[in-house]
């Protein structure tokens, strides 16, 4: 592994507590910048961030608190609704978070005074991953430890529960077959449903497990990653149902698995929080050994910027951003 790809974080931000859950915004929000949300134990702080590499006036990173939500309890789990813009008022924020009372709350607000909080139950254990229809968004889709994927409308109506044989990890929505969804379980298989006929269509196999974390690649939806023990694991969906590529990642077991939505052969891993050899790494397809690793201890979370190489982790007190210069 060569010393040149040990990299500083590019850009840090300093923010409130310990950073748990952080995420970017997928979806064109017509703003200048990107929306960002990051929670951690008792709230959730949105703002738009700007980077050198998008606006020359930028010098590094600029980050502008939009809202602070109160969060009854420590943040698991966040994903952004399409529905949210700043591009015409009335201004709207909407995401979903779970939380340790295995709810899921959706978080509303225009930015001035009209705030609203839905709170749905069902699940009977830890909620590890949610998703939004990516589309009109007035959907929800979310795994648990209760060996279920559930799918809710915006009134919290349960509209369709797949019974899992293992803990549900990660969830994906097809980004335009949006009756397409993909849920991966603990034991290490990831299965595909129709949202229509509610059955299987497609299931691909780690042969071996746990599975922590896995991800849909939505520039190419062939492409399938995953992080299972210390491995990550890429698979092509339309060749076999067991992974083209496997390569071990990090000493100890690794934690989460993203692709870039920048470029579909790049893709970032994490290690378990709060241990030095838990980095992040950022790996390409088309190499080896990994592009970059990142220095700092990782805390929690992991996400890729819409349109940049960029990824970004949280930390105790800071959000960590790292450009891949690809």
């Amino acid at each position: 592994m060569q010393d040149d790809s040990r990299r500083s974080a590019s850009y840090t931000v300093p923010c409130e507590g310990y950073v748990d859950v952080v995420e970017f915004s997928p979806f064109d929000n017509g703003t200048a910048g990107s929306l960002l949300a990051y929670g951690g134990n008792q709230l959730v702080v949105v703002g738009s961030v700007r980077f050198q590499e998008e606006d020359l006036e930028v010098e590094g990173v600029e980050f502008t608190t939009l809202q602070i939500f109160s969060h009854t309890l420590r943040v698991d789990a966040l994903a952004w609704s399409p529905e949210s813009h700043l591009d015409k008022l009335p201004q709207l924020i909407r995401f979903c978070t779970a939380a340790a009372d295995f709810k899921l709350r959706v978080l509303s607000s225009d930015l001035q005074n009209k705030h609203e909080v839905k709170v749905f139950g069902g699940h009977t254990s830890f909620i590890n991953h949610l998703v939004y229809e990516p589309t009109e968004g007035q959907q929800i889709a979310s795994v648990s430890d209760d060996h279920t994927c559930r799918v809710w409308d915006l009134q919290g109506n349960e509209t369709t529960s797949f019974r899992l044989r293992s803990p549900g990890i990660s969830v994906c929505w097809h980004p335009e077959e949006v009756f397409k969804l993909m849920v991966a379980e603990k034991r290490g298989t990831i299965r595909f449903y129709d949202l229509v006929t509610r059955q299987a269509i497609l299931s691909l196999d780690c042969g071996q497990s746990p599975l922590m974390s896995a991800d849909w690649c939505l520039t190419n939806t062939i492409k399938v990653g995953a992080v299972v023990g210390s491995d990550w694991l890429i698979w092509d969906i339309t060749r076999s149902s067991y992974p083209q590529e496997k390569r071990p990642a990090h000493v100890g077991r690794a934690r989460l698995f993203k692709w870039s939505r920048a470029n579909e052969n790049l893709f970032s891993t994490t290690g378990c929080p709060g241990k030095i050899s838990s980095q992040l790494l950022v790996h390409h397809l088309g190499h080896p050994q990994p592009v970059m690793i990142g220095s700092a201890m990782v805390g929690a979370g992991l996400s890729w910027h819409r349109t940049l190489p960029l990824c970004v982790i949280g930390g105790d007190r800071k959000l960590f951003f790292w450009m891949t210069e690809m």
